[in-house]
Parts: C-alpha cells; sequence; structure tokens
C-alpha cells in the first residue's frame, strides 16, 4: 500500500470513527441534525455503531485487504444515504456534509 493509500485511509477511518463517537457522546452537532432530518432516535445508535465498525474495518484493510475494501464501500453506501435523507429532509446546505465525509472512504476504493 502507498502512503498516499494509507495517509487517505487513517483520514477517512478517524472521520468515520470521530462521526460515529459523536452520536456515543450525545454531540449536539450530532443529535441535532439527525432530530432535524426526521431520522428516529432508535436508529441513532446503530448508525453510531455502522460508522464506528467502518472505521474499524477500514484499519483491519492494513491486516486482510478485503475487509478494508469492504468498509470503505460500506461507509460509501452508508453517507450516500445520509445525502439522500438530507436532502429528503430539505436541508439542502447540510448536503455538503456527508459528502465531506464520503469523500475518504472513495478515495481509499480508488487508490487500492
Amino acid at each position: 500500500m502507498s502512503t498516499t493509500a494509507t495517509v487517505i485511509t487513517l483520514v477517512a477511518a478517524f472521520m468515520a470513527g470521530f462521526s460515529g463517537i459523536s452520536i456515543f457522546a450525545g454531540a449536539k452537532f450530532t443529535l441535532e441534525p439527525l432530530a432535524q432530518y426526521g431520522v428516529p432516535r432508535g436508529w441513532w445508535n446503530w448508525l453510531g455503531a455502522a460508522k464506528v465498525a467502518g472505521a474499524v474495518g477500514l484499519l483491519a484493510g492494513f491486516l486482510v485487504p478485503a475487509i478494508g475494501i469492504a468498509a470503505a464501500i460500506g461507509l460509501v453506501l452508508y453517507f450516500t444515504g445520509a445525502v439522500i435523507t438530507v436532502l429528503r429532509a430539505r436541508a439542502y446546505g447540510h448536503a455538503i456534509f456527508p459528502v465531506i465525509y464520503a469523500a475518504p472512504a472513495v478515495a481509499v476504493l480508488a487508490l487500492v
């Protein structure tokens, strides 16, 4: 794996992990938008777990590349769903945020 791919993978893992942990920590900057977009409260922990699992999967990909690829695909799909959720909530100005989180995962896929 190249240095660039390693750095981008670490960035993607950090961003996904931070986003997932912020849900568990009850960070207002994460939870208030989820409520605004109409995401059911019962889903929040599952969404946080999916992000953390994606971050762990990206890191595991250093040892087993197939796991990292699967994790990157999962994160791209997750954040694509997040973009759709934001757009359905008509919060168009917020659509850039899940795109920012998805970008490193897309880059990981492009680099492997």
